[in-house]
């Protein structure tokens, strides 16, 4: 077969990393609010950074990293680059009132003018956009 055109053996996603401003902040919400789980955490001394793995619910990977000083993430308007985090929910509904329960506040329901899913957004504390999909499947 043909490189270019043999299709590269991926299975799925493995992680997505977080850069945040304020580990402590960030540590709570994705553990508290998110309902992560830790699956290792260190601090790197030599970096003046910490390095934290994540589960979220439905085994989704996160690496949350802190660094001195990070620049802020531009997102309005919208940069160039990784868009938000898309995360799957067979029911919006109960993940909404779970997650305003925690404290955090989801945009308004929305739906996909081109899907008919609904969705929403919300933020972690460093303004990474989070967003709820509704898949029924």
């Amino acid at each position: 077969m043909d490189a270019t055109r043999e299709p590269l053996p991926l299975s799925r996603v493995h992680h997505v990393a977080l850069i945040t401003a304020d580990y402590p902040r960030a540590r709570r919400f994705y553990l508290e609010v998110m309902g992560a789980e830790i699956l290792n955490e260190v601090y790197r001394e030599e970096r003046d950074s910490h390095k934290l793995d994540l589960r979220l619910p439905g085994g989704i990977q996160l690496e949350l990293f802190s660094f001195p000083s990070p620049p802020p993430r531009p997102s309005y308007p919208e940069a160039c680059g990784l868009r938000h985090l898309a995360l799957a929910t067979p029911d919006l509904d109960a993940c909404v009132a779970l997650l305003e329960a925690r404290g955090a506040r989801p945009e308004p329901i929305r739906v996909d003018e081109i899907t008919g899913a609904r969705f929403t957004f919300l933020a972690d504390p460093d303004g990474t956009p989070i967003e709820l999909y509704e898949d029924a499947a």
